[in-house]
């Protein structure tokens, strides 16, 4: 069994990675295009990759696939840490999938809470503590009540920091105070998951981000992590207010529809997704090229 590391560091810039799909009839995986847009954002200085995540439509992709996906990345990534995205709502199969999942060689696991269900703190507290009890890896917990109807109370989410292998969460919770608790009470480290509170999360002393929107400008968002990191207030501002209407674009219509037509634009894919899911609109597609012509160079 492998050895468990009680202290990871999951700060800096995570990508969320989309999941490319051939334009075929069957709409399979199009894992070369998986593993250049991988390799190509190895060089930018992020801090790592999240597979399987709701960017990565983890919810349109089969149990097979998934794992697919996940040796696809695991292998493109040149050595950098890869967290595996989970979520379900029965937990004897979330289980299954934890221990398996956890034995490969990723970082953590990225788990939300069930949805549908809308369990009590006490549910959730239980849902979260068996399944991290299952796992070989850390797991960050994904805060994401507007996806799964489950609001995580600053007081769950601390009694969670308790256990050895929960260390980071992913804050897409909407609670401004409770981001900023959290943050102040040091028990996780706290990344941003709504790209347009990147700014406010690190400059309070949050530990990162994982930004959908950060598959395109990768450096100038690595950028923005560092100066902040370092205390560069100013400079960082002026990296970080450029990219406010390319984030705002980006969530203008569902993603990933913005950043794969973005990606299918600079010939990295196919803009595919998969149904219920519809691809952006030409209009929003042109509307980021342009907003690309306006972005200052990089010193």
């Amino acid at each position: 069994m492998r050895s468990l590391d009680t202290s990871p560091d999951f700060s800096g810039l995570w990508i969320p990675l989309v999941t490319p799909f051939t334009d075929s009839a069957d709409g399979a995986v199009d894992h070369p295009a998986l593993a250049q847009l991988v390799k190509r954002l190895c060089g930018t200085g992020i801090a790592g990759f999240v597979a399987c995540g709701s960017t990565g439509e983890a919810a349109a992709l089969d149990a097979d696939e998934q794992q697919a996906v996940l040796a696809t990345v695991l292998q493109a990534a040149q050595g950098l840490p890869v967290v595996m995205g989970l979520s379900g709502y029965h937990l004897p199969k979330m289980l299954a999938s934890v221990q398996a999942f956890s034995r490969q060689p990723i970082a953590a696991l990225l788990v939300a809470a069930p949805c549908y269900i809308r369990p009590s703190q006490a549910g959730l507290l239980r849902w979260f503590t068996d399944l991290v009890d299952a796992s070989q890896v850390p797991l960050i917990v994904y805060d994401i009540p507007y996806r799964t109807g489950a609001t995580l109370e600053l007081a769950t989410l601390l009694q969670l920091a308790r256990h050895p292998r929960i260390r980071a969460v992913k804050d897409c919770g909407g609670d401004a105070a409770k981001t900023a608790a959290l943050i102040a009470s040091g028990a996780l480290q706290v990344l941003a998951g709504e790209d347009a509170q990147i700014f406010s999360t690190l400059a309070q002393g949050g530990a990162g981000a994982i930004a959908a929107s950060a598959h395109g400008h990768t450096t100038r968002f690595v950028q923005v992590v560092q100066a902040i990191a370092r205390g560069d207030l100013v400079q960082a501002r002026a990296l970080w207010q450029p990219l406010l209407p390319w984030i705002a674009v980006q969530f203008a219509e569902p993603n990933p529809g913005p950043i794969k037509g973005w990606l299918a634009a600079q010939g990295q894919m196919q803009p595919e997704l998969r149904a219920p899911m519809t691809a952006a609109s030409q209009a929003l597609v042109e509307r980021l090229l342009a907003l690309d012509k306006h972005l200052p160079p990089l010193a």
